[in-house]
């Protein structure tokens, strides 16, 4: 089964200037459901400035228009962690055990 991915803004963090409400910082998650299976990862990404050729009030921001300020690279890395945790959900990798050593009878 394909694992789908959903990206949601979780917190913002906004300045009074240059505009009231600026946004400045967005929290965001990326979870990944393949079957039974599901796993996040949370992101965090800082602005210099809002990612918009012109300024949007903050009453008049979408959750669309704020995931789009966060570069796409940051998303894809993160969905590949979030599939890399379901993966060895799916596949549990083979962790080394410590076996006496075969001359050593005591």
């Amino acid at each position: 089964m394909a694992t789908t991915f959903t990206t949601t803004i979780v917190s913002m963090y906004t300045v009074q200037q240059p505009d009231p409400n600026y946004v400045v910082n967005a929290i965001w998650k990326v979870i990944g459901v393949d079957g039974t299976y599901t796993a996040s990862i949370e992101g965090n990404t800082i602005f210099n400035s809002q990612q918009s050729d012109t300024f949007i009030p903050y009453d008049q921001l979408t959750e669309a228009i704020v995931i789009s300020w966060i570069p796409e690279q940051n998303i894809l890395n993160s969905q590949a962690c979030v599939q890399g945790q379901i993966d060895s959900m799916i596949t549990p990798p083979v962790s080394p055990e410590n076996t006496p050593l075969p001359w050593n009878t005591i």
